[in-house]
């Protein structure tokens, strides 16, 4: 009988050539395991044997030996209907895409042959003959029970998912174990939920031994989160006051919850980028000496350092690792990389899913889930809850009103969720820290002389252009800071240390801000001046003032009405509706002003526009044929704006030796993921005006580079309005 191999070395004998029977059974074993903890091996191994069927072929092996490329995922698609029938088809997705991706569905007797409808067509897809794969491929061997979802289109679609995760990182540990058993060795080796648990335990208790009122009701809010950990999986919401120290408080309740119930891991996601290394440091910290090996770091700008990268043996090289699939206990992310991830068709981005299952999964500041795209992501969210044995906790000090209703048919039933601290609103008067007053119109120059009047205050406006006003008009004196998105995060980083310097110093220190201020940035002033906005970001404002208690009065907190108005669209919806709150309550931060604010913006956006892609309809659309548009709503569904690109800026000597090695480097990934901390968000008409006027130099069609430094200034970053203008010290070298 003929040798079928399913990967190839360097050897001409083919004595380390992996053969497919070998990987067959094992991608199978591995993505039964997986889909053993949500109640479908049979289907994990059925999709582990069928995966690579098309190997059992000549063109194929000839591929092995440098022939062209073949077709092999298609094959054990058309196998997957064959054996199981209609059901099969729920197979034939993860199977078809476990290389390409999950492909939409199709219509049958559609053209399109990149389909799945089309891909099972022979008329449309030829594939090679396969032959000899009886042995490993049998009907019998794998019967499948009913799948363990509902009968609504997004559960259908949210198991298919969860096998094509938890088949394509099967398939990849696989693989990686034969071809590179190196970097395999290298994985896992965690420390265990309950040595994390104990490590927090003794932290905890060593941190609030000092005896202080606001050390006295967190040790309250500590002890809720830790006796609600007996309480079954399910959705929970933990409603905490700014100061209350609900992140460890949150971590604690998660760790023991997970040990309780034999739950893997704890996720804990963020809605913004800045503070991710904040937190994350706060968990390692907490966590003593095993923190470094247990908490995974997974966003965009996170880098470990040079000796991390040249050690093979370092925490931050398994943490690499980690980031593929998060099989590390505690992961710290952002919105974007989990509620993206759950609506991806990339294999990449997908592989990590069935490790969401049996987790514990905070959302911090759960107000920011995105109102467009708040009923798909709710959709998940119950979903991982009710059949993926995932406990999610919505975290905030804020609670959004996510109770179901006729504009929120995805929202919560009251039953669903449970509070943690369920007399959360009488810790409110105890962490009381400000006093917030809404003035009414104020004009540019009123704003600025408000600021002035102080030695220390913080002023956050709506807009870029705004921002940049104001502070031009408040002058660039000592102590006056900008900040905006136009600054790179390596120049904001800066900023912000001389920013908290001059705080804790009781320097004169006056800031100019965009609203990325109140992305959970640690600073502490005594007064802050707020444009008219959704009542969310004046919580968030005010979360900035008197951060720490320390004044023997509350901290003033001024709410304005710009005189350059409110921008368009959602901007200006939030500020009308924040407008009916101050209206409605004396006190804008109180539990009850907040939830009605949330509930006359849902209510004002409606069921349409709080799906506004319309991902749960064609969810639903197609339940009954399941063709699902997997690509087509990877693509619809976007956290943030995809229409913008990234410029780097050649700030430091730092960033201008990492631009000299991305010009000589044949492997760019790693210096560029360097860069990331020199780079500003621009939109590509911008950049398109700035290459036009021969600004920007691009490497390898990808990489925008800004070669005029006159227009990124030292205060106000990026400033592209007038791009032809340069210095003609620019162009001594």
């Amino acid at each position: 009988m003929t040798t079928y191999f399913a990967h190839s070395t360097d050897s001409p004998t083919k004595e380390n050539w992996q053969p497919l029977c070998v990987h067959l059974t094992e991608v199978a074993r591995r993505c039964g395991e997986f889909s053993s903890r949500f109640g479908a091996e049979p289907w994990g191994r059925a999709c582990g044997l069928l995966h690579d069927l098309g190997k059992f072929s000549r063109e194929f092996q000839a591929r092995l030996e440098g022939g062209r490329r073949v077709d092999h995922a298609t094959a054990g698609a058309r196998k997957a209907i064959e054996v199981f029938g209609p059901v099969g088809k729920l197979l034939a997705y993860a199977i078809a895409g476990h290389h390409s991706g999950l492909p939409d569905g199709g219509a049958d007797g559609g053209p399109r042959n990149d389909t799945l409808s089309g891909r099972l067509d022979p008329a449309k897809v030829n594939v090679p003959e396969i032959r000899d794969f009886e042995s490993v491929v049998d009907g019998g061997r794998v019967q499948l029970p009913r799948p363990v979802i509902g009968r609504d289109g997004f559960s259908r679609a949210f198991f298919i998912r969860m096998l094509f995760s938890s088949l394509v990182d099967a398939d990849f540990l696989d693989t990686e174990s034969w071809l590179a058993r190196d970097k395999a060795g290298r994985r896992g080796g965690y420390p265990a939920i309950p040595e994390l648990l104990k490590q927090l335990d003794q932290h905890l208790d060593t941190i609030c031994r000092y005896d202080t009122l606001v050390n006295r009701r967190r040790a309250e809010i500590l002890a809720k989160c830790r006796e609600a950990a007996i309480l079954k999986p399910g959705i929970f919401s933990l409603t905490v006051p700014t100061g209350g120290g609900k992140t460890l408080s949150s971590l604690a309740f998660a760790l023991r919850h997970a040990k309780l119930y034999g739950l893997e891991r704890v996720i804990y996601a963020i809605p913004y980028t800045s503070i991710i290394e904040q937190n994350a440091a706060v968990f390692r910290k907490a966590l003593g000496e095993i923190g470094p090996a247990a908490v995974l770091e997974h966003h965009s700008n996170y880098q470990p350092s040079v000796e991390d990268e040249e050690d093979e043996t370092s925490p931050a090289l398994r943490m690499r690792l980690a980031a593929e699939n998060w099989d590390a206990p505690v992961v710290v992310t952002t919105n974007v990389q989990l509620f993206e991830s759950l609506f991806a068709s990339r294999g990449s981005r997908c592989r990590k899913l069935h490790n969401l299952v049996r987790s514990v999964i905070i959302l911090d500041e759960a107000q920011m889930l995105p109102t467009p795209l708040l009923q798909p992501c709710l959709a998940a969210l119950r979903e991982l809850a009710a059949n993926y044995g995932t406990t999610i906790v919505l975290c905030t000090a804020t609670q959004p009103a996510l109770h179901r209703a006729d504009y929120l048919p995805c929202g919560f039933a009251d039953w669903e969720v449970r509070e943690i601290i369920p007399d959360h609103a009488a810790l409110y008067e105890d962490f009381r820290r400000v006093e917030v007053t809404h003035v009414g119109g104020l004009s540019d120059a009123e704003v600025t002389a408000r600021v002035l009047a102080h030695p220390q205050a913080l002023c956050v406006v709506n807009t870029r252009g705004h921002a940049r006003r104001l502070f031009e008009r408040l002058g660039t004196g000592n102590g006056h800071f900008h900040l905006s998105a136009l600054l790179c995060p390596a120049h904001r980083a800066k900023k912000l240390a001389d920013i908290r310097r001059r705080l804790e110093e009781g320097e004169i220190c006056r800031v100019i801000s965009t609203q990325l201020v109140e992305a959970g940035v640690d600073v502490d002033f005594p007064t802050v001046l707020r444009a008219a906005t959704g009542i969310d970001s004046v919580a968030q404002a005010a979360g900035r003032c008197n951060r720490e208690g320390k004044l023997p009065v509350h901290g003033e907190v001024t709410v304005f009405d710009p005189e350059c108005g409110l921008p368009p669209g959602f901007f200006r919806r939030t500020a009308d509706v924040g407008a009916l709150t101050v209206r409605a309550f004396s006190d804008l931060l109180s539990p009850d002003a907040i939830h009605h604010y949330f509930t006359q913006l849902y209510s004002f956006e409606g069921a349409d526009g709080l799906d506004a892609k319309g991902i749960l309809r064609r969810h639903e659309e197609n339940a009954r044929s399941l063709s699902f548009p997997f690509r087509e709503i990877a693509e619809d569904f976007r956290l943030i704006d995809s229409g913008m690109d990234s410029l780097i800026i050649q700030w430091d000597e730092e960033a201008r030796h990492l631009i000299r090695e991305l010009r000589h480097t044949d492997f760019p990934a790693a210096t560029a993921r360097k860069l990331q901390s020199y780079t500003v968000q621009v939109y590509r008409r911008t950049l398109g005006e700035l290459k036009a006027a021969g600004v920007v130099e691009t490497l390898a069609d990808r990489f925008h580079i800004l070669i005029n430094d006159c227009i990124y200034d030292d205060n106000l970053g990026l400033c592209p309005e007038d791009p032809a203008f340069r210095n003609p010290e620019a162009d001594i070298f």
